[in-house]
């Protein structure tokens, strides 16, 4: 198949529990990452604490998630390996390009991400209309900036 478009690398792996100062202790207590940032989103129904790994172009995020209202959605925590992201070097192009092969994208369209960068996810359940998903994993596209796309192609 010709892709408009690559996958360059990991940008993200977010992990959801109950208490995010429970996956503080381990991440960055324990394995010394840094702490970057904090997103908190009532329509997300999240507080995160961003964390990274790396530096320049070859760094990862880790985001430390816990549901603003444990019994809301989404949520967050369950599963706890919430989503994985991956660096894209034009997310317009996957986007609109994986939609006409038949996977589903997840309500919510291409928007600014917690990070500032372009992002849309891929639904973790296929349907009738789209039968290629995650199956079960949220996977969100997020737009390298030229720095990255430089670096990881």
């Amino acid at each position: 198949m010709d892709r408009p478009f690559k996958v360059l690398g990991i940008q993200q792996i977010a992990i959801g529990a109950l208490d995010k100062n429970r996956l503080r202790r381990l991440w960055v207590d324990m394995l010394g990452l840094q702490v970057t940032g904090n997103f908190v989103s009532e329509r997300e129904n999240v507080d995160e604490d961003i964390c990274s790994m790396g530096q320049g172009p070859f760094k990862v995020e880790v985001d430390l998630m816990q549901p603003l209202d444990p019994d809301g959605k989404p949520a967050v925590h369950n599963t706890p390996l919430n989503h994985v992201g991956l660096w894209i070097d034009d997310l317009p192009a996957a986007a609109a390009w994986l939609q006409e092969q038949g996977v589903r994208l997840a309500p919510g369209g291409i928007r600014k991400g917690a990070a500032g960068h372009d992002i849309c996810f891929l639904h973790p359940k296929a349907n009738d209309a789209f039968p290629i998903a995650g199956e079960g994993v949220l996977i969100e596209l997020v737009q390298a900036p030229p720095e990255v796309v430089q670096a990881l192609s």
